[in-house]
């Protein structure tokens, strides 16, 4: 096995030629051994906010990690990023002996209809209606692997991850949205409409009105819900994103602060924070029952930003066997081996 090797590369929000890749990168002391021919993955996660991007060894080993800013609003500038930043990556490789190109594999919210090619159902709307994989194949000259981000995430962290080794896995993203995926045998499950694992578009279930559970759900009920950029009201995701979390210590209390900011003011004693945090914990427990109900997984894993609230982990199990339909739950609620990283290595994956 060559020894790993991690390298991080910030580029421009748009990198049109190879050209543009700077020299300055950050390397480990331990240089490459190059086997020649050896086969390269690119994966790439393309985020409504940031693109990252990693290139992975035939031993996983990670050769290049990269992240620039996602040309918000601007579909051609989106492609032209992916694009260049491909170029860039494989110049850097060809430099340092490996062979190119790369298979590319491409992670991003939403997903490719089987029906018309177009992506569907992304909340970075731009991208709605457009041929993006066909346009990064043109782009490219080759083949790309597109798929949701949260399957990527899933596949990540079935393979190597938090849940490997286990035959059902259900990953979770809960950060700007609310997504997730399934892994079966190691192998995605896309379903017969590309949509399997799309939790967070489902209705909360059991919802309470405001003064059900006591003071911690007074002034917060949760029917018909918030509205959702999908056009429907309730929807999960506007409960356990980040930006619902925010919003409902926001609705009674007046004030916007971030998930990590609710934590720190909970961990001090403020009650108002720590009964926000409660209604987070059971309305996750509600919605991932739901879940365990129809799927049955034998691990969860979560990531994105408010799966760091490490009081999940055990508050969540804690309450969702009065939600599930058995006697016990095995079901393992974990948090993401790979962090923030796992999205990207999921989408370098989707290549053998």
């Amino acid at each position: 096995m060559s020894p790993a090797y991690h390298a991080e590369v910030i580029l421009p929000a748009v990198v049109r030629s190879p050209r543009q890749l700077p020299n300055a990168v950050t390397e480990a002391a331990v240089p490459d051994v190059a086997m020649p021919g050896a086969a390269i993955r690119i994966g790439i996660d393309f985020g409504g906010s940031k693109i990252e991007a990693v290139a992975l060894d035939e031993q996983d080993n990670e050769r290049i990690r990269t992240r620039i800013a996602t040309p918000r609003s601007d579909y051609g500038a989106g492609v032209d990023a992916v694009a260049g930043l491909v170029a860039a990556i494989e110049q850097r490789l060809r430099a340092r002996g490996f062979s190119t190109p790369a298979t590319v594999g491409v992670g991003m919210p939403g997903a490719i209809s089987s029906t018309s090619g177009l992506v569907k159902n992304a909340n970075s709307t731009w991208l709605n209606g457009q041929p993006f994989g066909r346009d990064l194949s043109l782009a490219l000259g080759r083949e790309v692997r597109v798929q949701n981000d949260a399957n990527c995430f899933a596949l990540s962290e079935a393979a190597d991850g938090a849940a490997a080794g286990a035959r059902t896995v259900f990953g979770v993203i809960v950060g700007t949205g609310t997504g997730g995926g399934v892994v079966v045998n190691g192998a995605l499950l896309l379903g017969a409409n590309a949509v399997a694992g799309e939790w967070g578009h489902n209705p909360l279930p059991w919802p309470r009105p405001d003064t059900a559970a006591g003071p911690p759900m007074r002034g917060v009920g949760e029917w018909p819900g918030p509205p959702c950029y999908c056009g429907r009201s309730g929807c999960i995701e506007t409960f356990l994103s980040g930006p619902g979390l925010s919003r409902d210590y926001a609705q009674v209390v007046g004030m916007h602060l971030t998930p990590a900011e609710i934590a720190a003011r909970a961990e001090q004693g403020d009650r108002d924070a720590e009964a926000c945090l409660a209604r987070y914990d059971d309305r996750m427990a509600r919605a991932l029952a739901s879940v365990i109900n129809v799927l049955d997984p034998d691990v969860i894993v979560l990531g994105g930003g408010v799966s760091n609230l490490k009081r999940l982990y055990a508050n969540v199990p804690g309450r969702w066997g009065r939600f599930v339909f058995s006697d016990a739950v095995r079901t393992a609620l974990v948090p993401a081996r790979h962090g923030d990283a796992s999205g990207v290595r999921g989408a370098a994956r989707l290549w053998p």
